[in-house]
């Protein structure tokens, strides 16, 4: 029984993948949280139903798209945060 020992045992790795799945897990969790429907989401943010579906399924979907739905769950500002860090030049910025 020798468990073969993977390094994401030990740290965080972030991918694409890992990110996308995680921003789904969120949504949905927060979509669920406020009571709404995926149909009903479709209609109060105009994006499609089966884009809603597929987002919630695979992870695709506009960056459009997913900006209407975070309006209508009221987290559109969350998207401040995004490439709003700041890259340290040097030591000194860190």
């Amino acid at each position: 029984m020798n468990k073969k020992i993977d390094i994401s045992d030990f740290i965080t790795i972030s991918t694409e993948q890992s990110i996308k799945q995680e921003l789904v897990t969120r949504f949905k969790k927060r979509r669920k949280e406020s009571k709404v429907t995926q149909r009903d989401l479709s209609v109060r943010s105009g994006v499609s139903y089966g884009s809603i579906r597929r987002f919630e399924l695979s992870g695709d979907i506009s960056l459009q798209a997913l900006l209407k739905l975070s309006r209508v769950l009221g987290c559109l500002d969350d998207f401040n945060e995004v490439f709003n860090k700041q890259i340290p030049i040097n030591i000194k910025d860190m």
